[in-house]
């Protein structure tokens, strides 16, 4: 019986290895994708993560023919120090948008351990109720060794997301840092969470995440902590005049919520209403896009010359000797970098 049984185990476990290494067909998943198929679309972002390349191929060829149909989405940007809320807050906004007839997706990144390079993943447990309602998709990533908390591949994500129909995307990052940067140039309007009465009045006063944000909203704002919520949002409302007009000539406004109880949601979506009726009119929103294409070129470009080098055979035993004399004193970094590429040019 027991041998038996693992004759079972075995013959299922070579059933799912043997389905793994299968690779989609990119036209069916295409197909599949422009009908709003998840499955299909969970798929497809997991080519586009890949490393293989092999996958990254099927992967390009998904994007090409989804291309044509994205771009019609609104891309919000949501960050905030750990802590602050952001899956109660997304959940709540997400339940909003769906109960006025919108499909979004919530493009959820998670940070990486530098250590194990695990992650938990865990948003839609976080999101409970948003991750079982079918106008929504949650897709959890890992930054992985990106800096700013983005997944290198989110940017591929949208597109995907867009082509399967999602009118809303949200992008949440792991937490205020080096992430404003990354996700101001793929979102439209870029929403900043904010807490009060933990010492964050002052650290939000900073120039450049105040000056990034198109809605600044004080999360928490219930129970004992409404009065202090209060007094931060006048703060920051006073601190806003200081900064000079934004490009898009919106005026950034600070607003209150309570997520946990669904409070103040429906004014935050007003805020970002009125902004994209604003940007679409003075033709900010199109020239926007268009800056952050430039943007995604050249980020992609240096990417990819990035992999190459490292993944080159002869680059990896150089690099290893050139850190074995490193150690010993016989080099600098600065002259070890240049030794390698110089040898990375005779190359190409």
């Amino acid at each position: 019986m027991p041998k038996n049984s693992n004759s079972i185990d075995e013959q299922a476990a070579r059933h799912i290895i043997a389905k793994r290494k299968n690779i989609p067909d990119a036209q069916t998943l295409i197909s599949k994708i422009c009908e709003g198929n998840t499955t299909a679309l969970s798929q497809s972002i997991t080519l586009a993560e890949s490393t293989a390349a092999r996958h990254q191929l099927v992967a390009q060829e998904i994007l090409t023919g989804c291309l044509p149909y994205a771009n019609k989405s609104l891309r919000i940007g949501i960050t905030g120090v750990p802590g602050v809320g952001k899956s109660t807050f997304i959940e709540a906004l997400g339940k909003y948008l769906i109960s006025l007839d919108k499909k979004i997706a919530v493009l959820a990144i998670d940070p990486s351990s530098s250590i194990s390079h695990g992650s938990i993943l865990g948003d839609k447990t976080r999101m409970n109720d948003l991750s079982t309602n079918s106008q929504a998709f949650i897709r959890p990533s890992a930054a992985g060794d990106s800096l700013g908390g983005v997944a290198r591949k989110t940017k591929e994500a949208i597109i995907l997301c867009e082509a399967a129909g999602y009118e809303i995307i949200l992008i949440e990052t792991v937490g205020v840092g080096q992430s404003e940067t990354a996700v101001h140039a793929m979102t439209d309007f870029f929403l900043l969470l904010k807490l009060a009465g933990a010492g964050d009045e002052l650290q939000g006063i900073k120039r450049g995440i105040m000056e990034m944000a198109d809605l600044l909203v004080i999360n928490k704002a219930d129970g004992e902590n409404k009065t202090a919520a209060q007094f931060a949002a006048s703060a920051f409302t006073k601190a806003l005049h200081l900064y000079p007009v934004k490009e898009s000539e919106w005026s950034p406004v600070v607003k209150r919520c309570s997520a946990i109880n669904n409070e103040g949601i429906s004014e935050i979506w007003e805020s970002i209403s009125a902004y994209c009726a604003l940007v679409n009119s003075n033709g900010y929103f199109e020239n926007n896009r268009k800056k952050q294409n430039a943007y995604w070129l050249k980020t992609t470009i240096e990417n990819t010359l990035k992999d190459t080098f490292y993944s080159d055979p002869q680059i990896k035993d150089a690099l290893s000797q050139l850190l074995a004399a490193l150690n010993k004193g016989k080099t600098t970094p600065f002259q070890a970098a240049q030794e390698l590429l110089k040898k990375h040019n005779s190359k190409n």
